[in-house]
Order: structure tokens, then C-alpha cells, then sequence
């Protein structure tokens, strides 16, 4: 069997400048910090991030920056997909001052996107968006400058009712985490930290996997496992315990 276990610097050392990157986690929860952490110190640039929220900087948390939040502080992202930024305002600061590009996708939208890359599909319809700038992809504006948050979306009627064709979501890499894994990489994760990492796990060339603890292959009982290592390309053990 293929050994599959990293350092988080080893696991993260492929990741060139440019990248396209998932990762996981709502608000920081179920989050691979370890992975981030470790991305951060590579220091790599211009970094297209795909997730579901901008993290939570320090001045909200009252500690330190949680997910996304430290590889936006360190000025590593030009272009963030997710859908609920309001949490960091480097993200507005960003979009004012023409430096970072943010696209807002709804959450449900954001999550058929990504599972529509992972089972080969050529997209999803939903209804979700018609009507508004999701659809036209017209720019808004700031006060300070017109973006735009949204790319024009095709419409298919379907028995008298509009849909927007939303296309697949797709990355180089993935960071996922997960609260106990096998060697081979079947994973599970507890609770609210289920959220992406599924479907962000099936959606990438290179899935990176971040855990509480990594047993055996055998050791544990396989109906634990809700995700299949098959995905996995590296294991990195040592992920800190699950905290909101």
C-alpha cells in the first residue's frame, strides 16, 4: 500500500503560485489549520480560493485569524469564490481598492457547483439567483468603484420555469479535514464539521487531508468511515480537536 502520510509542509510543498484551492470548513469549523498554517509559511502567491466563507479574522475571534482569514491577512489570494464574506473586512477592503476579486456564490449553489466537479456532471439548474445579479452578472457598486460579483449565467426554461445553468467548480487542490481517518485515507468527520469536506473532497486533482487521528487500515470498523480514501492523495495527522 502506497504510503500516504505527510509532514504538512511535505503535504503542501506541490502548491505553486497561482493555485486553485478548496477548502473546507464553515467559519473555521472543520477547518485543516494545520494545512493552512503550513500554506501560509510556503509562502505562495496569487491563490484562487474556493470556500465557503472569508474565515474569521483575529478581531473577531479574539486570538488569532481561523481559515481562510490567515491566507487573506497574509496577502497570498487575488480571487476568493464562497458565499458569506461579511465576517472579514479585508475582503471588502479588498474588492474597494481593486486588489482582490471576490465572486459570491449561494451556499447550496456553492455546494452543487463543487458536487457537480466531483461526479462529472456539466452543471447544475437551480432556480436560486434568477432575476438578480447572480443572473445578469451586471456590476454593483461600492461607493468607491464598480465590481463585479458575479459572472453572466445562462437561463434554460424548463415546463415554464427559468433556471440558471450554474457550471461545475473544479480545483488543483483541496484541504479537508476530518476527526479519524485510515492510512489509506477513508475519513469521517464529526458533526458541523461534515460541511464541505465531502464534496470538496470528489472536486480536485490533489486532495489533502488533515486529521485528529489516523489508524490503521482494518483497525477500525469501515462503517465509520462516510468518505473514501480513493480521493486522498496525502494524510497529515496532528489536526487539533474540533472547536467553534
Amino acid at each position: 500500500m502506497i504510503n500516504k502520510i505527510r509532514t504538512a509542509e511535505e503535504a503542501v510543498a506541490g502548491i505553486k503560485d497561482g493555485a486553485t484551492i478548496m477548502v473546507a470548513g464553515f467559519l473555521g469549523t472543520g477547518t485543516p489549520e494545520i494545512l493552512i498554517d503550513a500554506l501560509v509559511k510556503k509562502g505562495v502567491k496569487h491563490l484562487t480560493i474556493i470556500a465557503n466563507d472569508g474565515g474569521l479574522p483575529a478581531a473577531v475571534t479574539g486570538t488569532t485569524d481561523r481559515g481562510v482569514a490567515k491566507l487573506l491577512s497574509a496577502g497570498m489570494v487575488d480571487h476568493i469564490i464562497a458565499s458569506h464574506v461579511g465576517m472579514n473586512p479585508i475582503i471588502g477592503k479588498g474588492m474597494n481598492d481593486g486588489t482582490l476579486q471576490c465572486t459570491l456564490v449561494p451556499q447550496g449553489t456553492l455546494a452543487e457547483k463543487i458536487r457537480a466537479a466531483g461526479a462529472g456532471l456539466g452543471g447544475v439548474l437551480t432556480p436560486t439567483g434568477v432575476g438578480t445579479i447572480i443572473q445578469t452578472g451586471e456590476k454593483v457598486s461600492t461607493g468607491e468603484r464598480e465590481i463585479s460579483i458575479s459572472d453572466k449565467k445562462e437561463v434554460i426554461n424548463i415546463d415554464g420555469k427559468d433556471y440558471l445553468l450554474e457550471k461545475p467548480l473544479h480545483a488543483d487542490f483541496a484541504f479537508c479535514r476530518a476527526s479519524i481517518c485510515d492510512a489509506y485515507g477513508n475519513f469521517s468527520c464529526t458533526k458541523a464539521t461534515k460541511n464541505f469536506n465531502h464534496v470538496m473532497a470528489m472536486a480536485a486533482d490533489t486532495v489533502i487531508l488533515a486529521s485528529e487521528k489516523i489508524v490503521e487500515v482494518g483497525e477500525a470498523d469501515v462503517d465509520t468511515f462516510t468518505t473514501a480514501g480513493v480521493y486522498v492523495k496525502y494524510l497529515v495527522g496532528g489536526e487539533k480537536p474540533w472547536q467553534i
